[in-house]
């Protein structure tokens, strides 16, 4: 394995004229199959989940005013510490614009500018509530890459079956409409039906088995619409999940060309392939 990842990274500095130094954050930053790579994602996700924690607790108004200081030191700390990880991981890289529009590389930043904004413009610190992005994090350091084929797959599945959800849902949306409307008529005021709005909104949580309670038929007439509803909506439950799952199997059986490679992450290999494509990374079965 040690051969290997020495290998890759020789090809890389070969194939992208990494600089050694720029090898070597990569080697640290990037390498989750090195020590030096270990060592960094077991700190960096400890760094994490310290400022989730600090998040959640600095919600809490009783800890706030007690802790008010603590907090705030150790939030700085942790975004300096996040800042200069973010720099690192631009400059180790030989074409930087890719990471920092990337979703992870937008994360990254987003995870920090809260505290700075919070400096320059007044009122921002109701942006601090970005800091909880952190959290998205932690996917990177369980490297969680191998799961993402079945977001792929599931993406394209709802691409593909979107024309067919919005049918779905127009369709839906005119029954519950009419639904409403011969409630209102049905119902009286009292009941809680008081308009057309109201009487589809109560349409809407009772077709989708919700049921909040907060308005409820009295008459004969109405509470037997309202089971009809009620069974109505278990029996549609179904059927976007049904629209979907038909998706998922046919381009499980069309062969997904999203394989990433688990390295460095390099996508639309071929299932076919042995290798990585870009760091040469070998594919084990």
């Amino acid at each position: 394995m040690k051969k290997l990842i020495d290998k890759s990274f020789a090809f890389r500095e070969k194939e992208f004229r990494l600089r050694p130094w720029q090898l070597k954050v990569q080697e640290v930053i990037y390498g989750t199959y090195t020590k030096p790579g270990k060592i960094f994602d077991i700190i960096l996700l400890i760094i994490i989940l310290l400022s989730i924690v600090v998040v959640m607790l600095e919600s809490v108004s009783y800890l706030n005013l007690k802790y008010a200081l603590t907090f705030i030191t150790i939030e700085w700390v942790v975004t300096i510490l996040f800042t200069i990880e973010y720099i690192f991981r631009i400059v180790s890289l030989r074409k930087p614009l890719s990471y920092v529009f990337s979703f992870m590389g937008l994360v990254d930043l987003f995870s920090t500018l809260p505290s700075y904004l919070s400096l320059m413009v007044d009122g921002a610190e109701s942006l601090m509530l970005l800091r909880s992005i952190r959290f998205l994090r932690i996917f990177r350091i369980l490297r969680l890459s191998r799961y993402m084929l079945g977001a792929d797959v599931l993406g394209q599945a709802l691409k593909n079956s979107r024309h067919k959800i919005i049918v779905f849902l127009i369709s839906m949306l005119t029954i519950v409409i009419i639904l409403g409307g011969l409630m209102y008529v049905i119902e009286p005021a009292e009941a809680g039906f008081t308009s057309i709005p109201r009487s589809v909104y109560w349409a809407i949580i009772t077709i989708t088995t919700v049921g909040y309670g907060d308005i409820a038929p009295v008459t004969p007439m109405g509470q037997a619409l309202a089971s009809f509803i009620m069974l109505f909506g278990y029996a549609i439950i179904a059927v976007p999940t049904g629209i979907v799952s038909s998706e998922f199997t046919s381009l499980r059986h069309e062969g997904m060309k999203a394989f990433e490679c688990p390295n460095c992450g390099t996508k639309d290999h071929e299932k076919s392939a042995n290798f990585c494509k870009s760091c040469g990374y070998e594919f084990k079965d």
